[in-house]
């Protein structure tokens, strides 16, 4: 056992979202991180060994999934920014933190980035598209969370979850799919549809936010996201006063499950470099 899981403990935040549950483990600066959606905390367990080497995580279940309180109501990236400003003040002497968000979690971190600068070190985004969804899909995408809502993360519903994290190649493993049919059966079906609604239909363009976020950024993103292709995310990232890039192959919405080492690596050096 290393001395990251020998210092496992837990901390819960009361939020405007309800109770917001973490993992803690290592130790150093402070770094938060905020999963991606369909998964909780847990799709974090592949990489926090490494970045516990130098780093004091707060691996957290975000509003509505794991071990957090249900989403009860819509809500938006905006107050999820919100959200995340009050759970780095509840963390006594931490300082501005480095914050690493997956999709979901990168969408807040940019925003709470530029909103709330002055408690930020360093924020790393990945497979966080700025743009909103293609209108088409949105609709498509309404009409399943409809499904949703009513009968809960049947097979269809949880295969096409699936295809939009995975790449083909991981789709047969079962421990990956099982990140994702966990988390979507472990809350109710409204709760988990409201998140639906909330942080990708309801999406908007987050582009005019880019050039707010004064902390040193690191764009992350696969090599098989067609909607935050390599040439889209670099657009995005000139926006920022202080951006890299990096594109990690053979993965696509969920890139740290996929490549953990690739994606530990390219964490690891921009913390070094800033």
């Amino acid at each position: 056992m290393n001395s990251s899981t020998e210092a496992l403990t837990t901390l819960t935040f009361a939020t405007s979202l309800g109770r917001v549950h973490a993992r803690v483990l290592g130790a150093g600066p402070t770094a938060i991180l905020w999963h991606g959606m369909f998964v909780t905390g847990s799709s974090w367990n592949p990489i926090v060994d490494r970045l516990a080497r130098t780093r004091r995580l707060i691996v957290l279940d975000g509003p509505g999934y794991g071990s957090s309180d249900e989403l009860a109501r819509l809500t938006s990236i905006e107050e999820c920014a919100e959200v995340a400003a009050q759970i780095i003040t509840q963390l006594p002497g931490a300082g501005p933190v480095d914050w690493v968000g997956t999709a979901w979690g990168g969408h807040v971190g940019m925003t709470a980035g530029a909103l709330s600068p002055e408690l930020f070190r360093s924020i790393v985004a990945i497979s966080s598209p700025v743009q909103p969804i293609d209108p088409v899909f949105r609709i498509k995408l309404i009409i399943a969370n409809m499904m949703l809502a009513r009968f809960g993360p049947i097979a269809h519903l949880r295969h096409a979850v699936q295809d939009a994290q995975l790449t083909k190649s991981n789709r047969q493993n079962a421990a990956m799919t099982s990140l994702i049919d966990d988390a979507m059966r472990g809350t109710s079906p409204k709760a988990l549809a409201r998140t639906v609604t909330s942080f990708i239909i309801n999406r908007t363009d987050a582009s005019h936010r880019l050039p707010r976020i004064h902390a040193p950024a690191l764009l992350v993103t696969g090599d098989d996201r067609g909607e935050w292709s390599p040439d889209i995310m670099a657009e995005a990232a000139a926006l920022i006063p202080d951006a890299r890039t990096a594109v990690i192959p053979g993965a696509r919405t969920l890139v740290q499950v996929e490549q953990p080492a690739a994606t530990a690596d390219a964490i690891e050096a921009f913390w070094d470099a800033i």
